[in-house]
């Protein structure tokens, strides 16, 4: 059921954050702001969200539920888990090189929040460990991965990968070379992975 557009809900609230944020930056932007955006009182806002930080972890995992659902391994069944990993790992490398590269100064916002809101973050890499732990567990029942802990070789994977998706090493995107790195890094995990004869 649709709410009515005046009705004030924590998503409209979460998108007048997000524009204040990309206006005003982490370090200036406060709830009146975000109030203000809506054209409601403060109070208002700190109905749906206790404080400020409530607020920031909240535009934060927003942002971060939108890398991680298109990722989601269910939406890509086909094929052997190992192309069904690289596939993964070019969707992650993509839809975070095109946000820094469409949008730097909201995605340098974004990055601020993420590394302010750990708590938040410590979430987001669990949710993609367990995307790449499913795909991983995929290969071993079809023999065609040898893992005794999908769960460790996913988090493994995820880390081994870090060059291509984290923001730390974003200004190293622009690198022409960086999908060749990519295919390289994936060979390697491909044959530790790859059933031994």
């Amino acid at each position: 059921m649709t709410q009515p557009a005046g009705v004030l809900t924590e998503e409209r609230i979460l998108e007048a954050a997000e524009d204040v944020l990309r206006r005003y930056g982490p370090a200036k932007a406060t709830v009146v702001d975000v109030a203000k955006a809506l054209g409601i009182s403060h109070g208002s806002v700190y109905r749906h969200f206790p404080n400020k930080l409530a607020l920031r972890d909240a535009v934060a995992r927003r942002w971060l539920a939108r890398i991680a659902e298109p990722l989601d391994p269910a939406g890509d069944p086909d094929g052997p888990a190992a192309q069904r990993l690289l596939r993964w790992l070019q969707r992650l490398a993509a839809i975070k090189h095109g946000m820094a590269l469409e949008d730097p100064e909201l995605f340098a916002t974004f990055c601020q929040l993420t590394t302010e809101a750990r708590e938040v973050a410590a979430e987001h890499v669990d949710h993609l460990a367990a995307q790449l732990t499913e795909i991983v567990a995929d290969g071993v029942a079809a023999g065609e991965f040898v893992a005794a802990d999908p769960v460790r070789a996913g988090r493994a994977v995820l880390h081994a990968t870090a060059r291509f998706h984290h923001p730390l090493h974003a200004a190293e995107w622009q690198d022409p070379a960086i999908q060749d790195d990519l295919l390289e890094v994936w060979t390697l995990l491909i044959q530790g992975l790859g059933v031994r004869p």
